[in-house]
């Protein structure tokens, strides 16, 4: 077959070429009456009566949202949520203990893990006993910046010159405005992006143990506020970010710099020890992670790693984190190399770690226990948090590649994630 008819046919099996057109035109055309549900009015959160009389559904899946825990812990979340119907119930499951010896974490840490796929707690729990059994991992934080980046548009590069050179001598005032608007976050430093006739003020910031995204955003709006008032050039239009700070999106500008808390973590695995656990060797090993280096180079994946997402997403829905900066925060790159001692060394760097031990969701009922299984709820806690976070993908790490290595993986999900009883009695064929 030619490769225009492969891609002929791979059309033809498109939905949206098999599905009857003339009926899809039709519907597309179709105006109909629409009026918005009273439900988007903003209510008081412990109004939930006026919610639900637009939901139908039956009465056990209303109370497996609205349970009467939920309901006890409601005035909790007004902060957190609008248009409040209840909780989803997520299962956690604990790995560990982990040993880090860290600047900021030192100790053994018991890992709170909220997910609803089977053998991904199993697998941290196998990769933090070796971790241990080899005298535990060293993490160290790095770098620390949270940035929100505004975009100007101006006439044309002479008052982009102009603007520029104003801007880069106003450093201290940024930063008192900035930080009048808040009491923990600091603005550390400025860069400047230049495409044509527009500006990119990229601003950094520390923002002590929270996460800070917000933080961010209101000490940022306060300098664009100054901006306005005091540039001699007026920008034709602005806006308080202009998509260049690499908020919740993989980027190559924070893989190669910092966004929120910059990791590395290491291990040292004997031969013997990678034998007696994972039933491979170090060769192995570090030929599986040569082959998925470059098969990650030639995907154009953004850094080289095996699944952070896994750790990332169980742990920060356990612990109260922003679960959608898992898009910015799993990216980074792990390295196994055997040393001249025929171990393993293991290496991971995430530089995108959105994470923090106060504000947002962190003191929510159910968030703040997993934090405290860590030992990590506060304040004074957010930089040793990032530490036990990049220890936790480093388990993870080593494990999911051991299980590859002795062809255990696909084993280990059938017994872990598959009722085969079940299976058998409701899909026979997909039992076999």
């Amino acid at each position: 077959m030619s490769t225009h008819d492969h891609m002929l046919n791979s059309y033809q099996d498109c939905r949206i070429h098999t599905r009857n057109v003339l009926e899809w035109e039709e519907r597309l055309k179709s105006k109909g009456e629409y009026s918005s549900p009273k439900i988007f009015r903003r209510l008081p959160i412990e109004v939930l009566g006026e919610h639900w009389k637009h939901i139908f559904i039956p009465p056990k899946s209303r109370e497996a949202l609205m349970d009467a825990q939920s309901l006890a812990h409601r005035r909790l979340y007004r902060h957190n949520i609008e248009n409040f119907i209840g909780t989803v119930k997520v299962p956690v499951g604990l790995a560990g203990p982990l040993r880090v010896k860290g600047l900021f974490a030192n100790g053994d840490y018991y890992i709170p893990m909220a997910t609803t796929e089977a053998a991904l707690v199993a697998s941290y729990n196998r990769g933090s006993k070796l971790i241990n059994e080899a005298g535990g991992c060293t993490a160290v934080l790095l770098a620390e910046r949270v940035s929100r980046a505004p975009g100007f548009a101006f006439k044309d590069l002479l008052e982009v010159q102009q603007f520029v050179s104003w801007a880069t001598s106003q450093f201290e005032e940024f930063k008192r405005v900035a930080e009048s608007t808040t009491r923990y976050g600091k603005l550390i430093d400025m860069k400047v992006m230049v495409e044509g006739n527009h500006v990119y003020l990229n601003f950094g910031f520390t923002t002590g143990d929270a996460s800070g995204q917000n933080m961010v955003t209101i000490a940022t709006e306060a300098i664009c506020n100054y901006i306005r008032t005091n540039s001699p050039v007026n920008p034709q239009y602005a806006f308080v970010e202009a998509n260049f700070s690499g908020d919740k999106k993989a980027n190559a500008q924070s893989f190669q710099q910092v966004r929120g808390k910059k990791v590395t973590a290491e291990v040292i695995l004997s031969a013997d020890l990678v034998e007696k656990r994972l039933h491979t060797t170090p060769v192995q090993m570090a030929h599986l992670w040569r082959l998925a280096a470059i098969g990650g180079i030639l995907s154009g994946t953004i850094g080289i790693h095996a699944h952070y997402a896994n750790a990332l997403a169980a742990l920060y829905i356990a612990c109260g984190q922003d679960a959608a900066c898992v898009a910015e925060s799993a990216v980074g790159v792990t390295r196994f190399e055997v040393t001249e001692q025929e171990e393993l060394y293991a290496a991971v760097t995430l530089p995108n770690l959105m994470v923090g031990t106060v504000g947002g969701g962190t003191c929510l009922p159910s968030q703040k226990a997993c934090l405290e299984i860590l030992r990590m709820a506060g304040s004074g806690n957010a930089q040793a948090f990032a530490e036990i976070c990049a220890a936790v993908c480093l388990a993870g790490e080593v494990s999911i590649a051991g299980s590859i290595c002795s062809g255990h993986f696909v084993r280990a999900h059938e017994l872990l994630a598959r009722d085969r009883k079940e299976l058998s009695k409701s899909e026979p064929h997909r039992a076999r």
